[in-house]
């Protein structure tokens, strides 16, 4: 699998395993920020009461889902750039996954809270 991934070519060398631990690490916490997402987005549809609007916990549900399934492969991405740019010996790539994981987190989030403040006023 590894080799497919990562593509060998004449000009990569191998870079110091201290960066490809580190390089690993991160890639295994993007893996656990998505399945904690995904344990969320579980909990969400399965054990908070239903909200002020039928239907709401699904949505939130499939939100964190789909969260979930863009920072794994978000995850995959990054690594692999990462790798290639070490074994080449470029610059490491920038990568918007950051930006889009916060902005996905605060759409959820933003969500929820409205979702929250509607059972509140209706009872």
């Amino acid at each position: 699998m590894y080799d497919v991934l990562v593509a060998d070519s004449a000009d990569e060398h191998e870079p110091d395993y201290r960066l490809t631990f580190a390089n690993e690490r991160t890639f295994l916490a993007w893996q656990r920020t998505a399945l904690g997402l995904l344990a969320a987005a579980v909990a969400v549809v399965q054990l908070v009461p239903e909200l002020g609007i039928p239907g709401a916990r699904r949505v939130l549900g499939v939100g964190l889902a789909l969260l979930a399934i863009l920072t794994s492969g978000m995850g995959l991405l990054r690594w692999q750039q990462a790798d290639r740019a070490m074994r080449s010996g470029a610059p490491l790539p920038r990568h918007p996954s950051p930006t889009y994981l916060a902005v996905g987190l605060t759409v959820v989030g933003l969500i929820a809270l409205a979702l929250v403040i509607v059972k509140v006023v209706i009872g």
